[in-house]
C-alpha cells in the first residue's frame, strides 16, 4: 500500500507490532476522514508551506505561523532542522503540523497548527498524542509550550492531556507535561489496548 494513501480502516481491534512507531500513524477524525500521522521529512515542505500561506490571521497565536512566504519558509526550515516534526494528512494534503525543539533539549518547547477545515476534528489532540508518545521514544524528560490565554479552546486540550499551568505573564501561560504523568504510557497504547482515546 502506498503511504501516500490512508484507507479508511477500525484500528481499534488493532495490537500493534514490534515495528510500530510509538502511536498507530492511521486514525479516523470525528467527521469520519482517515487520516495519517508521520514524521515530516522535506517532502511535506510544499504541502507545509501551502497549509501556512492560507492559514488565516484569526487562528495565528503569539506570531505563529510566520504571514510572508519567505518567513514561513524560514520557520519550517529551522523546525526540520532543529526539532522533531509530524504532520497529518488527508491522502497527500498536510492538514496539521505538529513539532517540538530543540531535539538536543532534554525539555523542548512544542507547537502544534491544525488547517483550520480541520478544527474541531480531534486532530490537534491526535497530533498532540503523537507528539507525547514521540518525544517520550526519544529520551526527553518533557515537553513545554507557551499559549496565549485566550485560546480557550487549546488550553483546555492541553489540560486535558496532563499539561499544568507553570508560569502566567500577561496574557501568555507557560505550560509544562512532564513524561511521569500517565498519559504518557497512554498514548503508546496500540489500540486495542486503550480504554480511553488516549
Amino acid at each position: 500500500m502506498s503511504t501516500d494513501t490512508c484507507a479508511a480502516w477500525n484500528p481499534s481491534a488493532c495490537e500493534g507490532t514490534a515495528g510500530c512507531p510509538p502511536r498507530c500513524p492511521r486514525f479516523i477524525d470525528k467527521h469520519g476522514r482517515a487520516l495519517l500521522v508521520e514524521p515530516a521529512s522535506d517532502r511535506h515542505r510544499e504541502g507545509l508551506r501551502s497549509m501556512y500561506a492560507d492559514y488565516p490571521d484569526a487562528h495565528r497565536s503569539m506570531g505563529l505561523p510566520p504571514i510572508h512566504l519567505e518567513r514561513i519558509d524560514a520557520w519550517i526550515d529551522a523546525l526540520l532542522e532543529t526539532g522533531t516534526n509530524l504532520v497529518a494528512r488527508d491522502g497527500t494534503r498536510v492538514v496539521g503540523h505538529a513539532a517540538y525543539a530543540p531535539n538536543s533539549s532534554a525539555e523542548p518547547e512544542f507547537v502544534i497548527f491544525v488547517d483550520p477545515d480541520y478544527h474541531d476534528g480531534g486532530v490537534g489532540s491526535e497530533l498532540c498524542r503523537h507528539t507525547i508518545a514521540t518525544a517520550a521514544k526519544n529520551g526527553h524528560e518533557a515537553l513545554t509550550l507557551d499559549v496565549d490565554a485566550a485560546n480557550e479552546r487549546a488550553v483546555h486540550v492541553y489540560r486535558k492531556l496532563g499539561f499544568r499551568i507553570v508560569k502566567r505573564s500577561g496574557g501568555d501561560l507557560a505550560m509544562r507535561l512532564s513524561f511521569d504523568e500517565p498519559i504518557v504510557d497512554a498514548v503508546r497504547m496500540p489500540p486495542a489496548e486503550r480504554e480511553t482515546p488516549a
